[in-house]
């Protein structure tokens, strides 16, 4: 599938675009690891790119922030062509590897990062205290990185690409290898940045992240991106129905079949290991809930626990795919 032909949303108009990428191209050698990408992202706009490692995400990534050049294709930031200092100027990048001086302490860090964007005196100083509040530092201020937890450190990072007031931040893979609670932090303050009006290009194979924080997402499959849109429309272009699983007891084949019966119900069987699993296809599963419960009463069934599996962006890759996301 083309990603054209997977594309419902409609993307920013040009005028309004803060990154616009067009059939970028990349090869290493003889393997084409981008292979005409194209999307773009809005001011206040938070677009993930999502797919499994190896997939073509941090190559993107990197053609977009100028630290390779394109095989074929462009890129271009508020309207100025990528790879220019004017434009890279625009952009605070977040590497998926924690790029800090560890002997160095978490301000005298963004003081050296603000320093090579030009910020100095009390700007500067003024734009480390900033950032250190928003990614919740100000504390730790003074301590060595090498000091710092492995969370507080991915959070430093994500600061050190925001000291010099980006336009458009990208992050590749940022919560890769953290704790829960750092993570949570991590994925909050990043919603907080597109909430008040940063564009924000975001990578990860994490499906669950994408659908939390992203307005749009581009799913990328070797090199190639095989569908876009928001993740409501991405689910509903692969016509994905919702799945009801019943744990019970009875006469499961008889209950089976009349839920078959019922309107919106697409199928029904049992299964499980010790066939004691009554799993039916629905449209609305939560709609239809009720209507089940009642058939099930009302045959005597006895109902141990209800699992209602909606459709996601991991059935979506899977479907377009044929992979599972994380294999």
């Amino acid at each position: 599938m083309t990603a054209e032909a997977a594309t419902p949303h409609a993307p920013p108009q040009a005028e309004s675009a803060v990154l616009r990428c067009t059939e970028l191209v990349r090869r290493f050698g003889e393997r084409t690891a981008v292979d005409g990408v194209s999307f773009s992202v809005a001011p206040g706009e938070t677009y993930g790119l999502l797919g499994p490692n190896g997939a073509g995400k941090t190559t993107t990534i990197r053609l977009v922030c100028g630290l390779l050049p394109p095989d074929g294709g462009t890129v271009q930031v508020l309207g100025r062509p990528g790879r220019t200092a004017r434009a890279k100027r625009l952009i605070g990048f977040v590497p998926q590897e924690v790029a800090l001086y560890q002997d160095l302490s978490a301000r005298e860090n963004l003081r050296f990062f603000g320093r090579l964007y030009g910020l100095s005196g009390r700007r500067l100083e003024r734009r480390v205290d900033e950032v250190l509040e928003l990614v919740d530092l100000s504390n730790r201020a003074e301590d060595r990185v090498e000091a710092l937890s492995g969370g507080m450190r991915r959070r430093l990072n994500i600061a050190a690409g925001l000291v010099h007031s980006p336009t458009l931040l990208v992050l590749d893979e940022p919560t890769v290898g953290v704790d829960p609670q750092s993570r949570h932090a991590i994925l909050e303050s990043v919603h907080r940045f597109g909430a008040e009006g940063m564009a924000i290009l975001y990578t990860t194979h994490y499906m669950e992240e994408a659908e939390r924080l992203c307005d749009r997402v581009g799913i990328i499959d070797r090199g190639q991106l095989v569908a876009e849109g928001t993740p409501r429309e991405l689910v509903a272009l692969v016509a994905e129905r919702d799945r009801i699983r019943l744990t019970a007891s009875g006469d499961l084949a008889s209950y089976a079949a009349a839920c078959r019966a019922l309107p919106r119900v697409d199928g029904a069987d049992v299964g499980g290991a010790d066939g004691r699993v009554v799993q039916a296809v629905v449209q609305d599963a939560r709609s239809l809930l009720p209507a089940l419960i009642d058939l099930a009463h009302e045959r005597r069934i006895q109902i141990k626990s209800v699992e209602i599996v909606e459709p996601d962006l991991e059935a979506v890759f899977l479907h377009l795919t044929g992979t599972p996301l994380r294999e």
